[in-house]
């Protein structure tokens, strides 16, 4: 029997994630025989949402009015960057999550798609990763979840999560497997060109600092690491002017940047390296002593732990040609 499959259309969806999940479980039951189709795919809104009898070639079904229930769950990643905001135009969709879930739906999120997730408080202490540049806002916003940043997907119980990007495929690639088997998996992975052997999202992360907020002391201190970051030995050395306690800066610093100002600084520095080693001819060394590290063992500990491969892989991986 096919498995039933409800992928929502919520406000602000993006739509290449869409695109993605439809063409990976439509493809999967073009391998299988008219009457063996492992998926009978459903989309769904809200019924204010509704203004077309049909979305994708699909049927649009209400939430508040569908009977159905789902053996799994699909939510897409968001288009915007303002959380919070899209959670709010979808706080609809939270009680009918629930809900499937309670009935035995399984449920996945991809990219982005895991703060609506997580807004239904099924991911609390559970495991959930999301788009890389947004696990800081993520962890912020979800101190329950237990976000594993580096990871491409997670799976934890009958509750999934991708990171960006091509993590999609992966955790399509996995529903495929657990539902269809490894032949027809390798397939789908065939068709669609996917390394199976990439795990961790952390290699293609990028540092963007926030400055977004009001308050001028960390602002300060931001602008210093980051002016300074290669001339730093001791954060004391900058922090001596700033008119507030360490202690009490370390703690403003975090709640307003999400780390502390260490991991600022060493976030800033692992940066400046993969530049380095993307577009110049600079050997590691010479790479270490540029970013401000006296100790080469901690920088490449450092790195190692920030990118998820050492240096020398990251020059090889990204070396602009």
């Amino acid at each position: 029997m096919s498995k039933k499959v409800g992928l929502i259309i919520p406000h602000d969806y993006k739509l290449l994630s869409i695109a993605a999940i439809l063409e990976v479980f439509e493809t999967t039951n073009k391998l299988h025989n008219e009457n063996e189709k492992p998926f009978e795919i459903m989309t769904f809104q809200s019924a204010e949402q509704i203004t077309q009898k049909q979305l994708f070639g699909y049927e649009v079904r209400s939430i508040q009015d569908s009977d159905v229930n789902l053996d799994l769950i699909l939510i897409p990643a968001f288009t915007t960057d303002n959380m919070s905001e899209m959670i709010a135009k979808n706080k609809m969709f939270i009680p009918w999550l629930q809900k499937q879930h309670r009935s035995g739906a399984e449920l996945a999120s991809f990219c982005t798609g895991a703060f609506l997730f997580a807004a239904s408080g099924l991911l609390n202490e559970k495991l959930a990763t999301t788009h890389v540049d947004a696990c800081s806002a993520f962890t912020k916003a979800f101190p329950l979840v237990k976000l594993k940043s580096e990871e491409t997907l997670t799976a934890d119980g009958s509750l999934y999560t991708s990171g960006g990007s091509t993590s999609t495929f992966h955790l399509l690639i996995l529903l495929v497997q657990k539902y269809c088997g490894n032949e027809i998996a390798v397939q789908i992975a065939k068709i669609f060109s996917i390394d199976l052997n990439r795990y961790k999202q952390s290699y293609f992360s990028t540092f963007r600092p926030n400055h977004l907020h009001n308050d001028n002391l960390v602002a300060m201190l931001q602008q210093k690491i980051e002016n300074q970051y290669s001339t730093i030995e001791k954060l004391e050395e900058i922090t001596k002017d700033i008119p507030a306690s360490t202690r009490n800066m370390t703690r403003r610093f975090k709640q307003v940047t999400g780390i502390p100002p260490i991991e600022y600084l060493q976030n800033i520095r692992v940066e400046s390296s993969k530049k380095y080693l993307e577009q110049t001819q600079l050997s590691i060394s010479e790479i270490i002593e540029k970013i401000g590290y006296t100790d080469p063992k901690a920088f490449r500990k450092v790195f190692y732990k920030m990118v998820g491969m050492k240096p020398i892989e990251y020059r090889e991986k990204f070396r602009v040609q």
